[in-house]
């Protein structure tokens, strides 16, 4: 069969949308500022209207990039990033949409993993942390009931697109089983489950749940006129960014691992059955028999965006050179044999509530570059420390790495070394879209199952193999690392009594 696919991939500040043939080749992207929007400290909001504007924006640029018509498009899917919380009134209109590097309710996590964190754990494979939606809605119902009271759904940030191509208000069950809003393995909502969150009176706004594959809407009008697809092109519901990127960077099978280095350090291994004693901190699930165990949190590039944004825009801008692109030079000019400072990318969370990100163990000789070869090992070792609590047997000894990381070959190798795996390399830099493009494929009936269709428009460009020297000396700066995250944690955890 000819014919294109378009996936949309919304992050945190950013929303693609990418043109793909049947082969997975990448035929046009563009991109749409969301604007992030923080009222109050820890708060980290965007408008929902303003998600579907630049969703919109993305495909009907997209299309115009690529010279072919909407008509041309079978199928159109979307990832977004999980958890978060996007609440709908019954009209459609958005009233509130809190994305996943919220912290407002660190303190109200705290208390309910403390409570039933070990439930919770048992039934959903989740544990709670602040940005967690049935955590955000618990919240919500404490300090804004009266928002609440004109709430329709609580849908997460991908349903928000959906709903802007077909108004339907639902969702699937990887974004809701990441979200540790269904009980496991059944997928399914589960009263018990719901109570243990303090949310049972809150069922009614919980979304009808999809596989992600399934075609659950077609582009209406009113959306064809904002796109430039054509009215009646079929929209599967979709899945969690996470599994998105995993699959466009070509994993999709259980016994295989992923790795994907963006605004957040995601750590996933495939399996087909559930851990008897899960370790992560979220479960999801591709399709019908994958399950996926998780490790993640937002301490991985975006810690280099914030280096950027702070210290180098202004002298790339002058100079004219790609501030990421000064980054790599700085970076290769650091000796690694040298003593290096320490980073902890918990600029935006850490391992305890309070954590903080910086350099330790700076002297007076270091240069920019030792600062910027710190903030790549220092990245690269908290997707280590994750990978020590979800595979601690050491079983996953080859991964795919997707995301900033893998655009660098200095930070990519750096990854290998630290982590002391073979890491295959994505052909695509917009995996989270690709992945997106394959569950409309699949949808469509192009292939019939994700594994059919990665196989086919998912591939590798190279692999990196740690390298035994350069692996010995990130073993030992690794132990360096946590002994100065250790004696820090002290610092960071507050005393009793105080908030």
């Amino acid at each position: 069969m000819t014919g294109y696919f378009i996936g949309v991939d919304a992050g945190n500040t950013m929303v693609k949308a990418a043109l793909f043939d049947a082969t997975g080749q990448m035929c046009a992207v563009a991109s749409r500022s969301s604007e992030t929007l923080q009222p109050e400290p820890g708060f980290v909001e965007r408008s929902p209207e303003g998600l579907w504007d630049a969703a919109s924006g993305a495909i009907r640029d997209c299309l115009a990039q690529s010279g072919l018509s909407g008509a041309e498009v079978l199928a159109i899917g979307a990832a977004g990033h999980g958890n978060g919380l996007y609440l709908m009134d019954d009209a459609g209109r958005g009233l509130i949409g809190i994305q996943s590097m919220d912290n407002r309710a660190e303190a109200l996590a705290s208390q309910i993993a403390a409570a039933h964190g070990e439930d919770i754990l048992s039934r959903a494979q989740s544990r709670p942390w602040p940005a967690m939606t049935p955590v955000l809605l618990r919240w919500l119902l404490e300090n804004k009931p009266d928002l609440l009271a004109r709430a329709h759904r609580a849908v997460l940030c991908k349903d928000v697109i959906v709903h802007g191509l077909t108004g339907r208000m639902g969702s699937d069950i990887s974004d809701l089983a990441g979200a540790g809003l269904l009980a496991l393995p059944a997928l399914q909502y589960d009263d018990a489950l719901l109570r243990l969150y303090g949310i049972e009176t809150l069922r009614h706004l919980l979304p009808d749940p999809a596989q992600s594959d399934t075609v659950v809407g077609h582009v209406s009008g009113t959306a064809a006129e904002a796109t430039g697809l054509a009215e009646g092109t079929p929209v599967v519901a979709g899945l969690f960014d996470v599994l998105a990127s995993t699959l466009g960077a070509g994993t999709s099978q259980a016994g295989e691992a992923s790795i994907v280095a963006g605004s957040w350090s995601i750590n996933q291994v495939f399996t087909r059955k559930l851990p008897d004693h899960p370790r992560a901190l979220l479960a999801s699930v591709l399709g019908r028999d994958t399950w996926v165990s998780c490790e993640c949190s937002p301490t991985s590039a975006a810690n280099l965006e914030w280096f950027v944004q702070t210290f180098l825009k202004d002298e790339a801008q002058a100079t004219g050179e790609d501030p990421f692109a000064l980054c790599n030079r700085l970076a290769a000019e650091a000796d690694p044999e040298r003593d290096l400072p320490v980073f902890h990318p918990f600029l935006y969370a850490g391992p305890v509530p309070g954590a903080r990100g910086g350099f330790s163990a700076m002297g007076a000789w270091h240069s920019r570059g030792d600062l910027v070869r710190a903030l790549y090992e220092g990245v690269a070792f908290g997707h280590r420390a994750h990978f020590e609590i979800l595979d601690p047997n050491r079983r996953f000894r080859t991964a795919t790495l997707s995301g900033g990381a893998a655009k660098s070959k200095l930070w990519a190798q750096i990854f290998a070394d630290a982590l002391g795996m073979t890491l295959r390399l994505s052909d695509c830099t917009e995996t989270g879209a690709r992945g997106a493009a394959i569950a409309a494929a699949v949808g469509a009936g192009v292939f019939e199952s994700f594994d059919a269709a990665t196989r086919v428009m998912a591939h590798h460009t190279s692999e990196i193999a740690p390298d035994p020297v350069a692996q010995a000396q990130l073993d030992d700066r690794y132990r360096r690392w946590c002994a100065y995250r250790d004696a820090l944690m002290a610092a960071w955890t507050p005393s009793k009594g105080h908030d």
